[in-house]
């Protein structure tokens, strides 16, 4: 189930991933809402697990902090 606080997106998908999804869902017994938001969480932790992501997020943080700096 969807927090309360939660945020609505729309996504595009091909008719294939469309019919696969349902697919999921259907032999799942679950809404595609649920299939999808566990997807998202999966992948969300896979990324975090990531160096090369890790890496990224740090230079990101990095470059946002000098550019907050240089308008002081």
């Amino acid at each position: 189930m969807a927090p309360m606080n939660a945020k609505a997106m729309t996504i595009r998908l091909s008719a294939d991933q469309a019919e696969q999804l349902e697919t999921v869902a259907l032999v799942d017994d679950q809404p595609i809402s649920e299939v999808i938001r566990a997807a998202i969480t999966e992948h969300i932790q896979a990324r975090r697990a990531d160096a090369d992501f890790q890496e990224g997020l740090r230079n990101r943080i990095e470059r946002t902090r000098r550019m907050l700096a240089a308008s002081d």
